[in-house]
């Protein structure tokens, strides 16, 4: 493998994570019709790596791509959009990976992913020392339940990444993610819950939660059950209904944000972004949710999965009212 950029990280990074990001094709209709499709780049932990620079703060993606064309679209789309990179590689024993888009109904969105043997799914735990010996240790590392799913040498990167964040003393958040159509809802749980003692913030949805516990574990005794052991804030993604956050201090839910929606894809990854940078600016947690569900918020209400992520000066736009012009 080549590396994909050159020169050090000066300063303190914010925010360090680890995944696959890959081409991206969305249709206008059904797939097997044919038609046109755009050209963009998706991939849940770079989605929030562009979130989190949008709002000011600094980032990194440690990951692979192909040393192909469809990897320097990759790259040069997260280096336009201040995202560091130099701890990327470039694979040329492998593809970059491929997801389609195909909207199916006005609410519904399948997906189709193109990556088993990608370059994404041999990220090397190596990938991960280097990104900590850049510089100084980041102050987040950002994970997802998605990229242990794409192969034992992603599995072993990420259980690096979690090993080093120990021991650099960085704040591990983790978010769920389950893609059934990458592992089982066993295989998923049997990685999260070995995890947990290294977490420091997980975000779920309410239906993800339950990887993260023991098998038959209530309901309303799995987030006190994470708190008892060890995690600071567990953070439950309730979508429409808004989102709830689980800490010591108690329990505190906030609504979403009202915005007519376009396309969910990104939602999520919007929401983590938003969590994440009011955590490094040190706001309690009603103003972490607060920005959560606010960046949550123009992720549904644009299309793609990271176009519509909101700048610092954007955020206070979902409170103009309906037919605003900003002249």
């Amino acid at each position: 493998m080549s590396a994909a950029g050159s020169g050090s990280r000066l300063g303190a990074l914010d925010v360090l994570t680890l995944g696959e990001t890959m081409v991206a094709l969305r249709g206008s209709g059904p797939l097997k019709l044919g038609g046109s499709m755009d050209l963009s780049i998706a991939g849940a932990e770079s989605n929030v790596a562009i979130g989190l620079t949008r709002l000011g703060h600094t980032a990194a993606l440690a990951g692979a791509v192909g040393d192909d064309e469809a990897g320097e679209l990759v790259l040069r789309t997260l280096r336009a959009e201040g995202v560091d990179v130099t701890g990327a590689t470039r694979d040329a024993g492998a593809p970059t990976g491929l997801i389609l888009f195909e909207p199916r109904l006005p609410e519904v969105t399948r997906v189709h992913y193109y990556r088993a043997g990608s370059a994404g799914s041999r990220i090397a735990p190596d990938a991960v020392e280097r990104a900590f010996a850049g510089g100084p240790a980041p102050r987040v590392l950002h994970l997802t339940g998605i990229t242990p799913a794409l192969g034992p040498s992603a599995a072993d990167a990420c259980r690096r990444a979690l090993e080093l964040a120990r021991e650099h003393g960085t704040t591990v958040c983790v978010d769920v993610n389950f893609r059934s159509r990458l592992w089982s809802s066993q295989e998923a749980a049997a990685v999260l819950r070995s995890w947990i003692a290294y977490v420091d913030v997980l975000i779920a949805s309410d239906d993800e939660l339950p990887l993260c516990v023991p098998e038959g574990t209530a309901a309303s005794a799995q987030a006190k059950l994470l708190l008892d052991g060890g995690i600071r804030e567990v953070v439950v993604k309730l979508g429409a209904d808004g989102a709830t956050a689980h800490t010591s201090g108690g329990e505190l839910h906030v609504p979403a944000r009202p915005v007519r929606a376009v396309d969910a894809v990104g939602a999520g990854d919007a929401f983590v972004s938003g969590y994440l940078s009011a955590l490094l600016d040190g706001e309690d947690v009603a103003g972490r949710l607060d920005r959560a569900v606010t960046t949550g918020a123009f992720a549904v209400a644009s299309h793609g999965d990271w176009e519509g992520a909101p700048t610092r000066a954007e955020l206070g736009l979902l409170g103009a009212g309906p037919g605003t012009v900003m002249r």
